[in-house]
């Protein structure tokens, strides 16, 4: 065995707990995961997820983590063409629905904590310094500011995501492409 096997065995483990703690947490949000069900769908024990996270709070804010730098790893802003990164971006809470549910219990359980995600808040620095110099650069309009207008097309991007089922019974079905064409376009008309 080479000497890199335990280090890998580790973070397969660790691996294995992330995921196994998306899906609970999606599922059930913080409170009502159990740390039991999170074990044994990795394969592992409740041992391994206090020694690798230190508490099931902790394994959620790893998790959040986690899904937030593959978020931000897999979409990148491009304040050039916004109509587009919003498809992008709604393309990506279509692959990975999870996002928007624990987006939701991170709002519902911590909201008011204090606590904040390094991740998050580097990422979305960085999207308002790049709207903002998009508007300085006239390539956007100045109706709102940088910070405003990223959230616009945030929301935008989860709109569909974020209905409750009744809304869509009322608006009726919709094709994936038709949702997709109703962000994109609608961030375009914001732009306008």
């Amino acid at each position: 065995m080479s000497k890199d096997a335990p280090a890998r065995d580790a973070e397969a483990t660790r691996r294995r707990l992330l995921d196994a703690a998306t899906g609970e947490f999606a599922a059930y949000g913080i409170a009502g995961a159990r740390v039991d069900r999170i074990a044994a769908e990795a394969r592992s024990n409740k041992a391994q997820i206090y020694h690798y996270f230190g508490s099931k709070d902790g394994l959620f804010d790893a998790v959040f983590d986690d899904m937030c730098r593959q978020t931000v790893d897999a979409v990148p802003i491009d304040p050039a063409d916004l109509p587009e990164y919003a498809g992008r971006l709604h393309d990506s809470y279509v692959e990975r629905p999870w996002v928007q549910r624990l987006a939701t219990w991170y709002r519902l359980e911590r909201a008011g904590s204090g606590a904040v995600v390094p991740i998050v808040v580097e990422s979305t620095r960085a999207k308002v310094r790049a709207v903002a110099e998009a508007q300085e650069q006239g390539l956007l309009p100045t109706r709102f500011s940088a910070a405003e207008l990223l959230g616009l097309v945030l929301h935008l991007s989860g709109f569909w995501s974020g209905n409750v089922p009744e809304y869509d019974e009322v608006a009726g079905p919709a094709s994936a492409a038709r949702r997709r064409q109703v962000v994109v376009e609608s961030v375009a008309a914001l732009l306008s």
